[in-house]
């Protein structure tokens, strides 16, 4: 349940984003100014840490954020090429296609995770493997109408989005190939402070303060980012992580792909977006390939799962 709940407010957080993009969200019976990716991205890494950080601090100090070296150096470089590259590619695909098209690609993730510990060798080619990836490839080119894109209507397709979405989905692999050994050792707020620090810390050398300042936001679009990183990050992560004490990671992970079912569905009764039939078919193969993915295989423990964390 505690899973299932993080999953829609992170489906709420992509409709939410698409209309912030398109300047269909209304506060107050006005409409926002559309919000750039890059200022969405910055502000609910910048609000999460600065909220998060004296909660975990304030009790204990900062030994309960203290990590070794080695290990503060990896959530340094995970924060920026995992968390803020996914996050940014991920907001520039909802802004150039759709909310569908771009959670489904970013949620190929597990399929390019598995093909990078099958090159290392770390597991083992298999069956099960190999139908998850030709599932999921058959699913990506429904979904973006490389396959049946000419019959009825044409898909809506950008190609700038498209290479986003796809640059999110790397990063998210990046993020669970690099994080996966980390997060067995640390305490996963402790990590997620660092990777979220180490964002903020990034988008404030790309996008300075002044240039932000520039944009002259609204106090209405300010409340809205600064709400928007609670529930996108603090309320979805607090779920999640609560979920985790009482499922095992595998299935955890499993009821965490109801994201893209709450985001599609949600950006459709909210936002009008449709989704063809063939679209559909899309998005179901992905979700089944992302299931096969991380199932253990026959005969195998938890260990032989590909095991994926979110980075919404």
């Amino acid at each position: 349940m505690f899973i299932a709940a993080a999953t829609f407010l992170w489906g709420v957080s992509a409709s939410l984003g698409r209309a912030v993009f398109t300047g269909k969200l209304r506060l107050a019976g006005e409409a926002l100014h559309p919000i750039d990716p890059l200022i969405l991205s910055q502000t609910r890494t910048s609000f999460s840490l600065l909220v998060l950080l004296p909660l975990l601090v304030g009790r204990r100090g900062w030994q309960r954020i203290k990590l070794p070296t080695p290990d503060l150096i990896q959530c340094l470089i995970l924060g920026m090429l995992g968390v803020a590259a996914s996050n940014y590619f991920y907001y520039v695909a909802i802004q150039k296609t759709s909310v569908a098209i771009a959670i489904v690609l970013q949620y190929t993730a597990p399929v390019w995770v598995l093909l990078y510990v099958v090159a290392r060798g770390q597991q083992k080619l298999s069956v099960q493997k190999v139908a998850a990836v030709l599932v999921a490839v058959a699913g990506i080119s429904l979904t973006i109408g490389i396959i049946g894109g000419k019959s009825a209507a044409p898909l809506r397709f950008d190609s700038y989005g498209l290479i986003a979405a796809m640059l999110a989905s790397f990063s998210f692999a990046f993020y669970n190939v690099g994080g996966h050994g980390i997060l067995a050792r640390h305490d996963r707020w402790r990590v997620l402070v660092w990777t979220l620090a180490s964002a903020a810390v990034f988008w404030l050398v790309v996008n300075p303060p002044w240039k932000v300042v520039a944009a002259h936001y609204t106090s209405a679009q300010w409340a809205f980012l600064f709400v928007f990183s609670l529930i996108s990050v603090l309320g979805s992560f607090s779920l999640y992580f609560l979920g985790l004490q009482h499922l095992e990671p595998t299935r955890a992970i499993i009821a965490s792909c109801l994201e893209p079912v709450f985001s599609i569905l949600l950006a459709a009764a909210l936002l009008g977006e449709g989704v063809r039939p063939i679209q559909t078919l899309g998005i179901v193969l992905v979700l089944s390939a992302i299931v096969i993915v991380q199932l253990p295989g026959r005969g195998g423990g938890e260990q032989d799962a590909v095991v994926v964390d979110p980075i919404e």
